[in-house]
């Protein structure tokens, strides 16, 4: 019997020990699990930012009115009819 609880306690610190310094061990697992969540964070961000991509060009297929926008605020566009005024602030 006493040999028993030796043998048993010898391969219970074999486990023991396999599971923190053998492949696979306890600190790589946690350090695999935040690698994890940051991919899963940079994910959503990449999800968020592809929708509001999707839905800019939703809008310029379908109407002017983002065209016309767009227009005016990259490229400076003004209409025949229109007096364009620029406001500098001063420094």
């Amino acid at each position: 019997m006493r040999w028993a609880t030796w043998i048993i306690s010898a391969l219970l610190a074999v486990v023991h020990a396999d599971l923190w310094f053998g492949k696979g061990n306890m600190p790589y697992v946690m350090s695999l699990r935040k690698q994890l969540d940051e991919q899963h964070a940079a994910n959503d961000a990449a999800r968020q930012r592809n929708a509001r991509v999707a839905a800019e060009v939703s809008d310029l297929k379908e109407g002017l009115e983002m065209v016309e926008e767009k227009a005016r605020s990259e490229l400076g566009m003004v209409r025949p009819d229109e007096i364009l005024v620029q406001v500098s602030a001063r420094k």
